[in-house]
This record gives structure tokens, C-alpha cells and sequence, in this order.
């Protein structure tokens, strides 16, 4: 297994997407460090159908991205590779009540499933190959991160 450099990051673009604009090089937890690169992207995305738009765009070309890396390390889901927790956050952020409090939590919940991949996440993770298989299983944690969030918020106005 090869370990990417920073000069690996910078051999091809798909490599500078995949491992997260350098963030996916940090030498512990760089899961973590790749989902917060999506709170500044975030930022800068329209909050309308055309953010959900550009995300369903970064999530085909992330298919592409992380294809052409993991092939390139010679891993197919090289941990190093993060641009799968920046779109899945992407997407759970559009959904979330903007605060800073629910963002803490949609991060720590988004975290939690990406490492501990409850069924089906981990069924996906196992089955399914290639870029689209890095990408989904990461779609499937903001998903249950969202619905944890739903159900917070409903004990909250509830209890």
C-alpha cells in the first residue's frame, strides 16, 4: 500500500479532490479532518436547489476522483482518499437546521456511522467496488446522521 505525499496529491487532479485539497494527508483521523473541510465549502454554496445541484455534481465527479486514486495508490479505498466525507457532509449540512449546536452533533453523528457502518452501510462498503462504492456508503452515514437528527429534534419539541 502506498501512502500518499504531498507530491502524489499534486501528480493529477482527480488526487488533489480525492484526498480533500490536502486534508486527507493528515496523519491521524484524516476522515475527520476531511469531513471539516466541508463547513467552508458549505458556506460558499447557495442553501436552494441549485447547492443540491452542485452537490449531486461533486458526488459524480467524486465517483471519477476517487476511481482514478484508489486505482493510483493501489487501494480502492485508501483512508487517505476524503472527498467521500466532504460531499456526504455537504449533504447532511443542507439538511440541517443552521446552528451551531446541530452542526456540532451532525458532525459527531456523521462521524460516528462513517467509522462504525451500521447495517446496510457495511453490507455497501463490502459489496459494492470502485468510486461509486467509496462515495455511497458515505451518502448512507449523512443519511443516518440526518434521521438521528430528526429524531432529536423531535424529542426536543416533544419531551
Amino acid at each position: 500500500m502506498t501512502n500518499p505525499t504531498i507530491r502524489f496529491l499534486l501528480q493529477h487532479p482527480a488526487h488533489f479532490f480525492a484526498l480533500g485539497f490536502g486534508s486527507g494527508l493528515a496523519k491521524y483521523a484524516p476522515g475527520t479532518f476531511g469531513t471539516l473541510v466541508a463547513f467552508p465549502l458549505f458556506l460558499l454554496m447557495p442553501n436552494n436547489v441549485l447547492g443540491l445541484l452542485i452537490i449531486a455534481a461533486l458526488f459524480i465527479l467524486g465517483v471519477y476522483f476517487c476511481e482514478v486514486t484508489g486505482k493510483n495508490l493501489g487501494v480502492p479505498d485508501h483512508g487517505a482518499m476524503v472527498w467521500d466525507e466532504i460531499v456526504a457532509f455537504l449533504l447532511l449540512l443542507y439538511f440541517v437546521t443552521p446552528s451551531g449546536l446541530f452542526w456540532l452533533v451532525a458532525f459527531i453523528l456523521f462521524r460516528l456511522f462513517d467509522i462504525w457502518k451500521p447495517f446496510p452501510i457495511r453490507y455497501f462498503d463490502a459489496k459494492l467496488k470502485g468510486g461509486f462504492g467509496v462515495m455511497f456508503d458515505d451518502i448512507l452515514a449523512a443519511l443516518y446522521a440526518l434521521l438521528s437528527l430528526l429524531g432529536l429534534q423531535w424529542l426536543m419539541t416533544h419531551f
